[in-house]
């Protein structure tokens, strides 16, 4: 069973009401999801259910609930054509995508900026298929209009939005077609958030490209980078999630780190002093995962304890 709390304006908590919630509630429908996927900034949720079908609620202008029409819905309805997925995401630039065994990759919703990868059409609210012919292991829809995947060989691509370097390509050029990442590197996952992007290598190290004005980047500078950087501290990390202007990983150990933008504590250090290079979430609390949203980050430990920190104005810490 999904649950979900915080800001329910549309219906994104998908308990079918607009009622928003300080502690969580159960999703309807009673749907059994494997994982939940939320756009902060559209108001919007995806759910992967089990078998592989894929599940959207909430807003609906741009078609991002996939579900061949403009409707909102404040409960979880069928993503069309028969596809079955072994990822999902939703990113808060209207845009969610999901992975196909073999690794294809299906976006809709909003492609304003090319972020659905199709190379046409202003938005779509059916599934289509990413051009490239490429075959991917993660991807990740970010919160402006920018989508990233890394290939079963390693290799990084993004598309669609990039005013600030947020592809990683080199240039601030937009486009509709996933591009290489520069650099020559190999990753194993990324998470593309507001502004920038992160990216994990497979022996851990985080690399960080695109706007750097709060030190999201996490090298040290404030400085943009239209190409990889590497995050400093020379910490290992088993997973990374960027939210707006701050971006958090998790260790070898469990431990949390976070840096860039701070002003309603998202990086968990009890202040809201900003960090341009990691800095370890207070509290000494070791988790399995972690997720970064736009001004407030959570995490699940080991156990299925949820633990959240940052801005809380819709009651979206739980």
């Amino acid at each position: 069973m999904a649950y979900c709390w915080g800001n329910n304006s549309i219906g994104q908590l998908g308990n079918g009401t607009t009622t928003n919630a300080k502690t969580p509630i159960k999703v309807a429908g009673g749907l059994t999801f494997g994982a939940v996927s939320a756009a902060s900034l559209q108001y919007y949720a995806c759910g992967l259910a089990v078998a592989g079908a894929a599940y959207c609620w909430g807003y609906n202008d741009y078609g991002q609930l996939g579900t061949g029409n403009l409707t909102n819905s404040t409960s979880p309805v069928a993503v069309t054509g028969n596809l079955t997925f072994t990822a999902l995401t939703a990113g808060g630039g209207g845009q969610a995508c999901g992975l196909v065994s073999g690794g294809a990759a299906y976006c809709w919703g909003y492609n304003g900026s090319g972020q659905l990868g199709s190379g046409a059409n202003a938005y779509s609210s059916t599934p289509l298929l990413v051009s490239g012919g490429l075959s991917f292991a993660t991807i990740s829809a970010g919160e402006t209009g920018t989508t990233c995947g890394v290939t079963t060989g390693g290799g990084a691509y993004c598309w669609g939005y990039n005013a600030d370097g947020e592809l990683g390509n080199g240039t601030t050029v937009n486009s509709g077609a996933p591009v290489a990442v520069s650099g020559g590197l190999t990753f194993r996952s990324i998470s593309a958030g507001f502004a920038s992007t992160c990216a994990l290598t497979p022996a851990g190290a985080a690399w960080c490209w695109g706007d750097n004005t709060y030190g999201e980047l996490g090298n040290g500078s404030t400085a943009n980078s239209k190409t990889p950087v590497a995050v400093g501290g020379g910490l290992t990390f088993t997973a990374i999630g960027v939210g707006d202007a701050y971006a958090c990983g998790l260790t070898t150990a469990g431990a949390a780190y976070c840096w860039g933008y701070n002003a309603e504590g998202q990086l968990g250090t009890g202040t809201t002093i900003r960090s341009s290079t990691p800095v370890a979430v207070s509290g000494g609390i070791a988790l399995a995962s972690i997720s970064a949203g736009y001004s407030s980050a959570c995490g699940v430990t080991r156990g299925g304890a949820a633990y959240c920190w940052g801005d809380n104005a819709f009651g979206q810490l739980g």
